[in-house]
């Protein structure tokens, strides 16, 4: 990383290092939004196992908890200090929204509602990110973004429709999904500023610890579960607290201090993809041509999304 873990940037905030169209792709942060993609995908997977035997906000704590210990685990070792004031009101929020929030009401709505329906609810949280990045970040809305975005959505619904069980969806489900879609939007839009102060590491490991807190009401629901839970459940668990959470969400925050929050917010529509590629040979299950149709669309959407549009020609006189 560009960031000296350990010295927080003093003075005033540094300008964003390529959130504009102009520039070349920077390809350390897509390689990390491609990292980021892949382990949160894999997290979908990891929560289908645990979730029968870990109620929504112990499978959340006990998540928050591993992470939280492997990323304290990392900040003592490079030894770096507290985030400095000006990033802390961005932490808390995104702490509270995206960390916390965000993690017990999609594990609780999933219980009312399929995969398929959760994933089409959930997949408004990028247009959120869109729509609060071009107004209060400032990013604007840009057409290529937008078009993309736009794409990818008609892709993720395509996937939820082939992957819904045909069940009926139960109203607090679908709000519960909402409310996560929402909380998952605003959560990255508060991250954005906080990166011109600290570092990705300190962003997201603060980050973690404040959504820890949130989730610690669910103690004893978790201490409770644990005992009776299978192996397999618990390793899980774990698996999702280092991987998707400490590994995956310090990726996150690297690539985001490198470009702007919609055009982040816009990959994640490659998730339902990777999903059905991971879930078909771990999980046996075979996409229905309906679903491969949507993740295709999904892909599609992202590449126009991250096009940069071309440069108008000056009118030959």
């Amino acid at each position: 990383m560009d960031h000296q873990p350990g010295r927080p940037p003093t003075g005033p905030p540094p300008t964003a290092p390529a959130p504009s169209d102009r520039r070349a792709p920077d390809r350390r942060a897509l390689a990390a939004a491609a990292v980021t993609v892949v382990l949160w995908a894999s997290a979908f997977v990891s929560i289908r196992a645990a979730a029968p035997y870990y109620a929504p906000g112990a499978l959340a704590l006990g998540r928050l908890l591993t992470a939280s210990l492997a990323l304290a685990v990392v900040l003592a070792v490079k030894r770096v200090p507290l985030p400095p004031r000006q990033a802390w009101p961005g932490i808390l929020t995104s702490g509270v929204l995206w960390f916390g929030l965000y993690m017990v009401a999609l594990n609780w709505g999933e219980q009312g509602v399929d995969a398929g329906t959760a994933a089409m609810v959930v997949n408004i949280g990028p247009l959120v990110i869109a729509l609060l990045g071009g107004w209060l970040l400032k990013e604007g809305f840009p057409p290529m973004l937008l078009a993309g975005m736009a794409v990818s959505f008609t892709g993720a619904v395509v996937v939820g429709l082939s992957t819904s069980d045909g069940g009926s969806a139960s109203l607090g489900g679908v709000l519960l999904c909402l409310l996560a879609a929402l909380a998952y939007g605003a959560g990255v839009v508060a991250q954005k500023p906080a990166l011109s102060y600290a570092t990705p590491l300190q962003v997201t490991a603060y980050g973690c610890f404040v959504g820890t807190a949130v989730t610690l009401p669910f103690a004893w629901q978790l201490l409770t579960r644990l005992p009776e839970a299978p192996p397999a459940a618990t390793l899980n668990m774990l698996y999702l607290g280092l991987f998707p959470t400490a590994l995956a969400f310090t990726t996150w925050t690297y690539a985001l201090s490198r470009t702007t929050a919609g055009k982040m917010g816009a990959t994640t529509y490659a998730v339902p993809a990777v999903v059905i590629l991971i879930a078909w040979p771990v999980l046996d299950e075979v996409p229905a041509p309906l679903t491969l149709l949507g993740g295709a669309i999904c892909l599609t959407g992202v590449a126009v999304s991250r096009r940069r549009r071309a440069p108008r020609r000056p009118a030959e006189g």
